[in-house]
């Protein structure tokens, strides 16, 4: 079905009854599946259709071209843990139950909690999931076989995740022992991961599915692994170009990332499913900050990982569904990850939870104007850190404020996207109503006492490895 005949039939649909936009898609022949592709720590300028040009990202390129590329799509926070929390939940940074790095907990995610993956279920589609959880560790009611996932194959606790040789594999309620391996080397996590994605969509060809590969590329490695933190099978393609030893070994890892991409969307497409999948391709925060300066990692933005500035939560965000998403178009409209619980949920035909903080995006899939944008967007960062930091995005607006001591910063995205002029001065009333935000936004949590650091060890250690 290409656009046309969908915007027809829901036109339709709307003339013909009064019923919700929820069972307008459920009248649809059939429900799509999800794909949904997160990278960890690639930076917004990181793939040839943003703008790289050292390191080559053909397939993703190629997705792009097949689909839609955003411009203005944001990610949950500025680290992993929170991101992925608001992605599972709908709730933004100030809401969503995990919302730092730290402390480690060994379960974020409680029975309460509803999740994607728990909504896509009661639509019938199976669910699977590949890479870094983040969000409970074994054993506790946050894993993610217990927050609606049929399986999970990759990494529940995300410090596990900074071994690419490790020693097992979480494995649905058991693990996969690879003795060995942090000597022998003879497997590659992600290689592991991204073969299990593979096995997913094959079993799950039948019936409906929700796909989430949160692979680790190109997060760096312990140290313990790589004396640059960035543990490879091989330096290829880069081995022979004149770079620093680092910088072949992150070009490398997004070699892959962007490979194994190319594996998945061609198995959809041998199977018969190009037409009935949606697949999206994101990252989970900006890009790190010791990339080589050269390759640009955040492109034109200001800032990495860890921060509010756009470096740090403005990420790359391809959608493709083939006749129904429009081929090779951008788009500036503002998205950002808590607004995947609402969409995917009407693309099924279910209601989302009844309490989030995202819209329904699935206007600005299709290519269209959203008709009720966001009255604003918000994270934080530091709870348990020296430094509190608050962002708002309101319009055309950013405003941050970097330490509760210290004023909001202003800034119009949309002629300054690398955040250079400051216009607070000038513009008093909204730095007025982006203040009263931060105020309402963050509901306090007693996980997270905000500016009291962290003197813990992680819960995890690397022991548990053996």
């Amino acid at each position: 079905m290409n656009r046309r005949e969908f915007l027809s039939r829901i036109s339709a649909s709307i003339a013909a009854c009064t019923c919700s936009p929820q069972s307008l898609f459920a009248a649809t022949p059939s429900k799509p599946n999800i794909v949904f592709i997160m990278a960890d720590d690639l930076g917004y300028g990181d793939l040839g259709c943003y703008g790289q040009d050292f390191l080559k990202t053909p397939h993703i390129d190629k997705l792009a071209k097949e689909g839609l590329r955003f411009t203005q799509a944001y990610a949950g926070g500025p680290v992993c843990t929170p991101s992925r929390s608001v992605l599972m939940t709908g709730l933004h940074n100030g809401h969503t139950p995990a919302r730092d790095n730290i402390p480690h907990y060994h379960t974020y995610l409680q029975e309460e909690d509803v999740t994607v993956a728990e909504i896509l279920k009661k639509a019938g589609y199976r669910c699977g999931g590949v890479g870094k959880w983040s969000l409970g560790d074994a054993g506790t009611v946050g894993r993610a076989t217990n927050q609606g996932f049929d399986t999970w194959f990759g990494y529940l606790n995300q410090d596990h995740a900074h071994y690419y040789y490790t020693e097992y594999l979480d494995d649905d309620e058991g693990r996969l022992d690879l003795s060995g391996n942090t000597e022998s080397r003879k497997h590659y996590s992600h290689h592991l991961m991204a073969d299990r994605a593979l096995k997913f969509i094959r079993d799950s060809k039948d019936e409906p599915f929700f796909l989430y590969a949160a692979f680790t590329l190109p997060h760096f490695s312990s140290k313990d692994e790589d004396e640059h933190g960035l543990a490879v099978p091989s330096t290829d393609p880069y081995t022979d170009m004149n770079w620093p030893e680092k910088a072949k070994k992150y070009g490398a890892m997004v070699h892959m990332l962007d490979r194994d991409v190319g594996r998945i969307v061609d198995l959809i497409d041998e199977l018969g499913l190009r037409e009935k999948t949606l697949i999206i391709f994101t990252s989970d925060n900006g890009g790190h900050a010791t990339v080589w300066d050269r390759m640009d990692t955040s492109g034109p933005l200001t800032g990495y990982k860890r921060d509010l500035t756009e470096g740090g939560i403005r990420v790359p965000f391809i959608a493709r569904w083939h006749g129904t998403i429009p081929e090779n178009q951008a788009s500036d409209e503002i998205i950002a990850f808590q607004d995947m619980m609402p969409t995917f949920a009407e693309l099924a035909g279910v209601k989302p939870a009844k309490k989030i903080d995202g819209i329904s995006v699935v206007k600005a899939l299709m290519g269209d104007e959203l008709v009720q944008p966001h009255e604003y967007l918000y994270w934080d960062y530091g709870h348990c850190r020296d430094r509190y930091d608050q962002a708002v995005r309101l319009g055309k607006w950013k405003g941050i404020r970097r330490g509760q001591a210290n004023d909001i910063e202003l800034y119009d995205l949309s002629v300054d996207i690398a955040e250079e002029n400051d216009l607070a001065e000038q513009h008093p009333d909204i730095v007025r109503q982006i203040e009263k935000i931060m105020q309402n936004a963050m509901v306090p949590s007693e996980r997270y006492p905000v500016g009291k650091p962290y003197e813990g060890g992680p819960i995890w250690k690397k022991s548990a490895l053996k």
